[in-house]
C-alpha cells in the first residue's frame, strides 16, 4: 500500500535487503462463511470510547511483541507467514537436480541463499571482501572523483547525488534519466537538523556506528574520529539543502527537464560528459532534474570538498552499504544503530530471515514463480477480477455524487478510472535472470555487488526506449499492494491476498471491509494529493478546473489538520501533510468499499453473524488491518520516515469521518469517538 516512486531507480546493497464474475459475493465458495473472530477484541472497551482498541485489544494483548520485532502487527504476521512459506521453498531447492545445474535459477537462488547463511565463512573473511572498494576509492587521484561516483553509482550506492531511468512524468510511454539528491545515513534530514533528546541519542549511536565501521575496516582511532567528523559533516550539509518530506510530495516541482548542455551550464562542477559515459550513457540528450536547489547547493559545495573528506565519506558509504554481505561484526553494529536505537528492537531476526531476502529480492520473480505455483490458487485471482470491477463501479458512483467536483473534471475523473489497469497475482511473462551469474567460489558480497552491476545495466538500458507497461513493481511474493501514478495502474501481488486480508472463508462484509478497502485505497490513490495531478495516460497534467482543485485543496487542509492534531507519543504529533495521500486513501477505501458491498447484495437483507451486523462485520475487518504492537522508537521513527499513519490513526481519524460508521455502533454526540457532521471531512 505504498505509491510506487519513479524519481530514482539507485540500486542499492541495501535496498535488497531491505519484500470474471463482476458482482458475485465472495461468499459462493463458502457454505457457512464465518464471522469476526471474538478473541481479536477489548469487550472492556466501548467502540464509541476508543474503536481501535475496542476492535484490536484483544489480538494485541494475545500477540505481545518479542525482542525481533519493534512492530508487530496482522501486516507483519502475514509477512512471517509468506518468509516461513520462502523459506520451505528456497530451502527445498537444494534437493532438487536445476540446483546442481549452473545457470539455472534454482542454482542461483539457492546457492546465493547458501552463502548467507555461512557465518562461518562470512566471519573468517571479516573486512576482506569490502577492501578492494576501499583501497580503490582511497588511491583514486583527484582527476579520477567523477569516475568513482559513478563506478560507486553503477553497483554500490548513491553518493553525492543519484541518478536512475524511469517514466517520463509528462510523457509516460518513454523513460528518461532522471537526476536527483543523494541519500543520509540516518534516512530522514530532521536527525541531523533538529534538536531534541532523541536525536542527539540517536547521533551519538551514529557516531559509535561509523567508527565501529571504520575500525573494522583497519582504520586506527585517529582516522576512525577523521571520518566521522568529515561524514557528519557533509551528511549535514547535504539534509540542509535536501527537500523536506511535505516538499518531495508536489510533483510539478520534481519535474525540471533539461538538455545536457543546460545541465553543463547550470551544474559545471560536475563533470557530466564523463559521468553519463561511465554510467553507460554516452548520448544522453537531457535529463530531469528531480531537486533543483539541492544540485544548486552541490555544484556551489563541491569545490570546498577536500580530497580527504570526499574520500573518508565515500569510503564509509561503500563500507556501510555492504555491511550487511559481511561478518556478524558487521551485521551487529548494523543493527545496534538501526534496529535497537532507532526502533527499539531487542535482538537480531534469525539469519535465515536475512539470508533468504537477498536471493529473494535479486531473483524476486524467479522466487514468485515458485511462490506462485504453491500457494495462489487461481480463484483467489478469479475472484479478485470481479471484485476490483466492483469497486470501480462503485467509486465511478461516488464521483457522480460529488458536490464539490464540477462536470467537466468528473467527466475527466471518470475516463481516469475507466483506464486504470489492474494487475494481480503475479505478471503473465517472468523476469529473465540469466545475465546474472551466482558463483559460490566468489564471496557473498562479491556476488551480490555483481547481480547490483546488472540491474544498473539492465535499469540504463532502459533509456529512451519505450515503457513496459507490463512490467511490475512489486514480486508475487510480496505482502502488499501499490498504485503507480505513471502507469495508471493498480497491482495486488499474490501474497497479500491471504486471510486476514483476503477470505473465502469469511463472509462478503469481513472481506469487502479487508481486502476491498485495500483496493478502494489504491483506486483513491490515482486521486489523492500526488495522484490527482497524472492525466488517464499516467502523464503529469493539470486535468482539474481551478475551483474544483481549490476545493480539494481545502478538503486536505481539513483533513491534515485532523491528523496533525493526534499526539502519537508525549510531545510528537503526526505529520498530516507527510501522510496526506495515504489518509486520503485510507478514508476513499472505507467509502468505495461500503458502497461496493451495499450494491453487491441487490437490495438482499443483509446477515447478522455471531450477534454482529454486516455493517459492523465490515468495520471491525478494517480495523483488525492495522491491529499491531509497536514500540516507542519505532512510532517515532515512523514519524518521520513513513508515509502512512500508524494504525491507531489509520483506523480511529478515518472512521470518524464517516457517518455510516456512526450509525453502525450507535455512536452519538458526547462519545469520545464522535465527530460533529460540520468537522467531518469527506472527500471521495
Amino acid at each position: 500500500m505504498n505509491p510506487n516512486s519513479n524519481d530514482i531507480y539507485q540500486m542499492k546493497f541495501k535496498r535488497f535487503l531491505a519484500g470474471v464474475c463482476a458482482g458475485l459475493p465472495l461468499m459462493a465458495f463458502s457454505a457457512s462463511p464465518h464471522g469476526i473472530d471474538r478473541a481479536n477484541l477489548d469487550l472492556s472497551v466501548s467502540p464509541g470510547t476508543d474503536f481501535y482498541q475496542y476492535a484490536c485489544g484483544g489480538w494485541m494483548k494475545n500477540n505481545p511483541l518479542t525482542p525481533e520485532f519493534s512492530r508487530y502487527g496482522t501486516f507483519d504476521m502475514l509477512r512471517e507467514r509468506a518468509k516461513v512459506q520462502l523459506r520451505d521453498l528456497i530451502t527445498n531447492l537444494s534437493q532438487t537436480p536445476e540446483a546442481s545445474q549452473k545457470g539455472t535459477n534454482a542454482q542461483k537462488v539457492n546457492d546465493l541463499f547458501q552463502l548467507g547463511m555461512d557465518s562461518v565463512r562470512l566471519n573468517k573473511e571479516g573486512a576482506a571482501p569490502v577492501m578492494p572498494f576501499v583501497n580503490k576509492i582511497n588511491n583514486a587521484t583527484p582527476e579520477e572523483f567523477i569516475d568513482l561516483i559513478a563506478w560507486m553509482h553503477n553497483g554500490i550506492t548513491g553518493v553525492f547525488f543519484g541518478t536512475g531511468v524511469g517514466s517520463d512524468m509528462k510523457n509516460s510511454d518513454r523513460n528518461i534519466m532522471y537526476v536527483g539528491e543523494t541519500g543520509l545515513g540516518l534516512g530522514d534530514r530532521d536527525y541531523y537538523l533538529e534538536k531534541s533528546e532523541e536525536n542527539d541519542k540517536i547521533l551519538a549511536a551514529y557516531e559509535k556506528y561509523v567508527k565501529t565501521v571504520m575500525g573494522l575496516i583497519g582504520y586506527d582511532e585517529k582516522a576512525c574520529q577523521r571520518v566521522w567528523e568529515n561524514v557528519i559533516k557533509l551528511e549535514t550539509e547535504f539534509a540542509r539543502h535536501k527537500m523536506t518530506r511535505e516538499e518531495r510530495r508536489n510533483p510539478d516541482s520534481r519535474y525540471n527537464m533539461m538538455s545536457l548542455s543546460e545541465l553543463k551550464s547550470k551544474y559545471p562542477n560536475i563533470d557530466w560528459d564523463r559521468y553519463f559515459k561511465q554510467i553507460g550513457a554516452p548520448d544522453l540528450p537531457q535529463a530531469n532534474v528531480s531537486s533543483l536547489g539541492f544540485m544548486q547547493f552541490l555544484n556551489e559545495y563541491l569545490p570546498s570538498i577536500s580530497e580527504q573528506e570526499k574520500k573518508d565519506y565515500m569510503v564509509f558509504m561503500a563500507v556501510a552499504d555492504s555491511s550487511g554481505l559481511l561478518s556478524d561484526a558487521f551485521t551487529d553494529a548494523d543493527f545496534e544503530l538501526y534496529d535497537r536505537v532507532m526502533s527499539g528492537k531487542e535482538e537480531k531476526e534469525p539469519r535465515w530471515k536475512t539470508a533468504m531476502a537477498l536471493p529473494n529480492s535479486v531473483f524476486g520473480e524467479a522466487v514468485g514463480e515458485l511462490y506462485v505455483n504453491k500457494y495462489f490458487p487461481e480463484q483467489n485471482k478469479t475472484y479478485m477480477v470481479g471484485l476490483v470491477e466492483n469497486l470501480r463501479k462503485a467509486l465511478d458512483k461516488h464521483i457522480d455524487n460529488l458536490a464539490w467536483m464540477s462536470d467537466e473534471t468528473k467527466a475527466k475523473a471518470h475516463e481516469k478510472l475507466a483506464s486504470f489497469k489492474v494487475k494481480i497475482g503475479y505478471p503473465d511473462k517472468w523476469k529473465d535472470y540469466s545475465g546474472i551469474d551466482i558463483d559460490p567460489e566468489k564471496s557473498y558480497l562479491e556476488n551480490v555487488y555483481n547481480a547490483s552491476v546488472w540491474y544498473h545495466k539492465d535499469n540504463i538500458s532502459k533509456l529512451d526506449k519505450p515503457v513496459d507497461k507490463t512490467e511490475w513493481h512489486m514480486t508475487p511474493q510480496t505482502v502488499n499492494a501499490y498504485y503507480s501514478p505513471v502507469s495508471n495502474e493498480i497491482c495486488f501481488p499474490a501474497a497479500i491476498l491471504q486471510a486476514p486480508y483476503f477470505d473465502l472463508t469469511a463472509d462478503d462484509a469481513q472481506n469487502y471491509g479487508a481486502i476491498g478497502v485495500v483496493i478502494g485505497h489504491e483506486m483513491t490513490h490515482g486521486f489523492d494529493d500526488q495522484g490527482r495531478k497524472y492525466d488517464k495516460n499516467g502523464n503529469l497534467s493539470d486535468w482539474w478546473l481551478p475551483s474544483d482543485s481549490e476545493k480539494f485543496k481545502a478538503l486536505a487542509d481539513s483533513l491534515v489538520a485532523q491528523f496533525n492534531a493526534e499526539e502519537v507519543l508525549p510531545g510528537l504529533h503526526a505529520n498530516g501533510r507527510y501522510t496526506l495521500g495515504e489518509n486520503i486513501a485510507d478514508q476513499g477505501g472505507l467509502r468505495v468499499a461500503m458502497t461496493a458491498y451495499l450494491d453487491s447484495r441487490d437490495g438482499e437483507e443483509l446477515p447478522v453473524i455471531d450477534g454482529f451486523t454486516a455493517q459492523q462485520r465490515f468495520y471491525l475487518a478494517y480495523a483488525n488491518l492495522w491491529a499491531n504492537n509497536i514500540r516507542d522508537e519505532e512510532i517515532r521513527s515512523r514519524t518521520k520516515s513513513d508515509p502512512h499513519s500508524i494504525g491507531r490513526l489509520r483506523t480511529n481519524v478515518s472512521v470518524r469521518n464517516l457517518a455510516p460508521f456512526f450509525e453502525a455502533f450507535g455512536i452519538k454526540e458526547g462519545d469520545a469517538m464522535y465527530r460533529p457532521e460540520q468537522e467531518r471531512v469527506v472527500i471521495w
